[in-house]
């Protein structure tokens, strides 16, 4: 997924009134304002009740679903291969969002994880705050050469350390 189609398909949902945040790879490329490799996606986080909308939004530019449905995560895909990852959290009043996984355990972005600010393609966009963005991309599996160089220019973009 070129940049330019990242940044169409973010200001279309925000032109609708969506409230979406980027994780993963173009996540992370945003925060450090530029892009550090190829990506066959495009993750966003959305609020659950705004899923019966987003779906409509994103067949309006040609995207169909692609494997799942909500409230779990779901891909969306387009003819040309392009997919994007959808990631629904439930917002809490405590500022916390609280997403729901596959094996019925939940993940909590804390309060203050939605937070973080970057640019795609020359457009302001919404992501997870740098500290989030690292956990949330080196928890839970192996990281690959690609995972490994994504974490290592966050951490040195933003002087972050792996957590132990």
């Amino acid at each position: 997924m070129s940049a330019e189609h990242a940044a169409a398909v973010l200001a279309h949902l925000d032109r609708r009134g969506f409230d979406a945040w980027l994780e993963g790879g173009w996540g992370i490329d945003a925060l450090l304002g530029r892009q550090t490799r190829e990506h066959d996606d495009l993750d966003v986080i959305v609020p659950l009740e705004q899923l019966p909308r987003l779906e409509a939004a994103l067949h309006e530019l040609g995207y169909g679903v692609g494997f799942a449905s909500g409230p779990l995560s779901f891909e969306v895909v387009d003819d040309e291969g392009r997919q994007i990852d959808v990631h629904p959290i439930a917002l809490q009043p405590s500022g916390d969002a609280v997403y729901q996984m596959e094996n019925g355990r939940t993940w909590t972005y804390p309060a203050g994880s939605l937070t973080g600010r970057g640019e795609i393609a020359g457009r302001a966009v919404k992501c997870l705050a740098p500290d989030m963005a690292l956990l949330c991309h080196s928890t839970g599996y192996t990281l690959d050469d690609v995972h490994q160089g994504d974490v290592a220019a966050l951490c040195e973009h933003f002087g972050l350390r792996l957590p132990d």
